[in-house]
């Protein structure tokens, strides 16, 4: 039988897709385990079941892109390769983390690998994304800024804003809507009138599509298609990845306002064990290399979780650090 797989990718590139799935779940259940033991606080929001979405979509973009999303973001920052290990000890709050403890989990951050943060306020991305774009075609250096956001951030001025003047200056932006249906738990249906996000764009004569967020093939080649032309045309681009988040919107969040039913459902279509199969069936890998990537995913992640244990603690003179770009760091008392 021939493989569609094949077709797209090589080998290497496939084994590649359902690995970083399988790190970003095998990650995001050890953070909640993490969290039930109190070794991460404050807010926690979980990618499970969303996997293909930061997966797919960051195989589509070239290594120099910009990326920015919202607060759940870790599976977003791993794909784009940052290391595991400073990813945990920055949720742990520890010294060695991303951002030396300071950002948690709803504020990671990296420019060495174009990942440009996660924020917690709601819409808080498009203006940054925007602004990274002009800044990108101001530059003449050919890299699209790809802007990650929830359902819930659609009715936000913000969003408005960021299309228009995407538009307007004919910027090289990628909108990525990840439509998991609720905000908190609030129904897309309950909160948007017209709740197909992807058709919001005609306003703003904003090209739009689609895609079927459990397949991270179909996420991966609609990406990569946008982003060329994103890149060639330097225009805006939207695309609604239907997906859906298989825990709460946080660990706070029971999810009473969600069914069993519903729930059960989504997870029959879990992106991770349906591209592992197709993997097997079109010949590109076996059962045993599948058992060994997972084997290996949750190596790392233990590994992780034993290094953000054993890190040291931010000292108490690092409060006063990294508040001004360039400038001396003083402490308010001693002006």
């Amino acid at each position: 039988m021939e493989s569609r797989l094949r077709a797209a990718l090589p080998d290497y590139d496939l084994m590649k897709l359902y690995e970083q799935m399988v790190l970003c779940r095998e990650f995001e259940e050890s953070c909640a385990e993490q969290y039930t033991k109190g070794h991460i606080t404050g807010f926690l929001h979980l990618y499970s079941g969303q996997e293909a979405v930061a997966v797919g979509a960051t195989a589509g973009l070239h290594k120099d892109d910009y990326v920015v999303s919202a607060y759940r973001e870790h599976p977003q920052a791993l794909v784009r390769g940052a290391d595991p290990k400073r990813v945990m000890a920055e949720l742990f709050g520890k010294s060695t983390g991303m951002c030396k403890g300071k950002g948690g989990s709803m504020h990671l951050f990296d420019p060495d690998i174009a990942f440009m943060g996660g924020y917690a306020i709601v819409g808080g991305q498009f203006p940054i994304a925007v602004g990274l774009a002009f800044a990108s075609k101001y530059r003449g250096e050919g890299r699209i800024a790809a802007c990650f956001f929830g359902d819930g951030a659609v009715n936000q001025g913000n969003f408005h804003e960021g299309l228009n003047w995407a538009r307007l200056w004919e910027l090289p932006v990628l909108f990525l809507c990840e439509n998991n249906f609720y905000g908190i738990g609030t129904g897309v249906h309950r909160a948007s009138a017209l709740p197909d996000i992807h058709r919001r764009t005609c306003g703003y004569d904003v090209p739009s599509e689609k895609v079927d967020g459990m397949d991270v093939m179909a996420v991966y080649l609609a990406v990569k298609r946008a982003a060329e032309w994103v890149r060639e045309h330097s225009r805006p681009y939207l695309i609604e990845v239907i997906t859906y988040r298989f825990r709460g919107h946080s660990m706070a969040d029971p999810g009473k306002y969600r069914s069993a039913a519903e729930v059960e459902l989504w997870k029959a279509r879990d992106p991770i064990p349906a591209f592992g199969k197709r993997l097997v069936e079109e010949g590109v890998v076996s059962r045993d290399d599948l058992d060994c990537l997972q084997a290996k995913a949750r190596t790392v992640v233990k590994e992780a979780v034993i290094f953000a244990e054993e890190s040291p603690w931010p000292d108490d003179g690092e409060v006063w650090k990294d508040i001004y770009a360039g400038g001396e760091e003083v402490c308010p008392w001693q002006k």
